[in-house]
């Protein structure tokens, strides 16, 4: 088998680490990034792919803008290689960060965190006077939309809860990693990837201008001391969490000082949101209002330490079990495979629709012709024993052809248990018959030992993308269906049918 394991690396999981699971300032981090699954190595783009990815900075691609203090756009894109996979792009203005190195190691500097609870910073772009950030995409929008600006339905309170938390474990992670300025944390930073848990945006974590003063552009929701001295402080970070914390609470962005006025009146009720219909707990309220009272102390050394949110707000989960989609009542992203780069033939067609019942028809008809030149019999061949693999290869034959596919893989396992001679048909036709019987373990490794007979047999390649499509490995799988296509019209080209 070990000859064969590069069929299933190729093109897939080198380019990735395998690490927990990032966006821009104001209004411009909607939408920034995610994907399920490994997160890529933090690396340096091309100008070159970045214009490719985001269609040469279509206007149509753009998710969000910002600020007249750091302008900058944010675009969805959609790269070239790497499985396709979706990314956020933010775009700096040329005056933003005149130094390059600066930029590059500002940039490498947050590309070293990976966690779940980050909308991770992938890569970055510095080119002439370019300066582009790269971060996975997170496709359900950011909590301010949900919050502030929901057409369906309001979070609920648990919701709410696990987002305060959610952030709060970013935050540590971050303050752990050296990491501990956030510039401008607000309820656009928090966005909803593919399964509609909340991340907190990477691009956050990156200075906004050069000089490291820009911070949010309405002075009624920036820290105290930020007016006094104009620099973004660990502690200036807590006071902003308090701030997201009271738009968990009321649904509407209140300034501190008003906030702070109706908590010191004691009137919960009169602070939360009133869209909440009354369902969710006065207690568990009360604890994420003093906390969120703590945060926005006017002494910045009065304020809690990131580990102490996360204390606070942990016991307060009380739907652990309910994934954050349902509760935020959206769809769970299931990314369609991308569309293949060459055109399908009729066995990749069905390969792509998993119609198992159509590769079946195929394979029966196509019989042993791709098996031409894979044996060179020798006289053996007239021996008893190869007489007897060969009649349990037609067993086989006759139980596939008639659908009866345990038989199949009994007879099929003779023959090549034998070995005197090796079959790249039958070896895909076992494998069909290990996804008819719901084995697709099974299936991928008789799909890729069919590989090793015949490194160039375009079935080979589409029976290990059913089978990686089973196990749910869809980028894989779609990365395999291309290949396969690949190889195919190769071989057309060479004349040669398949």
């Amino acid at each position: 088998m070990g000859c064969c394991h590069s069929s299933l690396s190729k093109g897939s999981n080198h380019h990735y680490q395998n690490n927990n699971h990032a966006s821009s300032s104001n209004g411009a981090d909607a939408g920034v990034a995610a994907s399920a699954g490994d997160v890529l190595v933090f690396s340096e783009f091309s100008l070159d792919d970045l214009k490719a990815a985001t269609n040469n900075f279509s206007p149509d691609h753009i998710v969000s803008e910002s600020g007249e203090k750091a302008p900058n756009v944010v675009y969805k894109g959609r790269l070239q290689n790497h499985n396709r996979r979706w990314i956020a792009v933010k775009k700096f203005t040329k005056l933003a960060w005149p130094d390059p190195k600066q930029f590059a190691d500002e940039a490498w500097g947050v590309g070293k965190l990976r966690h779940q609870r980050l909308a991770n910073l992938i890569g970055y772009c510095c080119d002439g006077d370019e300066r582009l950030l790269v971060a996975e995409y997170m496709p359900n929008d950011t909590l301010a939309k949900h919050l502030f600006h929901w057409e369906n339905q309001t979070i609920e309170w648990a919701m709410r809860l696990r987002v305060a938390l959610y952030m709060a474990e970013a935050l540590d992670y971050c303050s752990t990693e050296g990491r501990p300025l956030y510039h401008d944390l607000n309820a656009y930073r928090v966005l909803f990837d593919e399964n509609g848990d909340p991340r907190l945006s990477c691009f956050g974590l990156m200075k906004n201008s050069r000089d490291g003063k820009s911070y949010s552009t309405n002075l009624a929701y920036t820290p105290p001391e930020y007016l006094r001295n104009g620099r973004v402080t660990p502690e200036s970070v807590i006071f902003s969490f308090g701030t997201v914390l009271l738009d968990l609470l009321s649904g509407k962005h209140i300034p501190p000082t008003h906030a702070l006025d109706m908590i010191r009146g004691k009137n919960i009720l009169l602070l939360m949101d009133s869209h909440l219909e009354g369902n969710f707990s006065t207690e568990e309220a009360t604890v994420v209002l003093d906390l969120a009272s703590q945060c926005l102390q006017y002494e910045p050394r009065e304020r809690p330490k990131t580990r102490d949110l996360v204390t606070t707000l942990s016991p307060l989960q009380n739907k652990p079990d309910i994934p954050s989609h349902v509760m935020l009542g959206i769809p769970k992203h299931e990314e369609a495979p991308p569309t293949p780069q060459h055109p399908l033939s009729p066995m990749g067609d069905a390969c792509s629709r998993m119609d198992l019942t159509a590769i079946h028809q195929i394979l029966v008809m196509t019989h042993y012709r791709d098996d031409e030149g894979t044996n060179e019999l020798s006289f053996q061949e007239w021996t008893q024993q190869m007489r007897d693999m060969l009649e349990a290869r037609k067993r086989g034959d006759l139980a596939f052809r008639d659908k009866d596919f345990k038989t199949a893989i009994d007879c099929y396992s003779q023959f090549i248990d034998v070995g005197t001679m090796v079959s790249p048909t039958v070896y895909a036709r076992r494998s069909l018959c290990h996804l008819l019987c719901d084995q697709p373990d099974a299936a991928l490794r008789d799909a890729m030992q069919a590989q090793c007979v015949y490194p160039d047999w375009s079935t080979a390649f589409y029976m290990q993308a059913v089978a990686l499509s089973k196990l749910n490995m869809q980028k894989d799988a779609a990365d395999m269906l291309n290949e396969a296509a690949g190889l195919e019209e190769k071989r057309q080209r060479g004349g040669k049918g398949s």
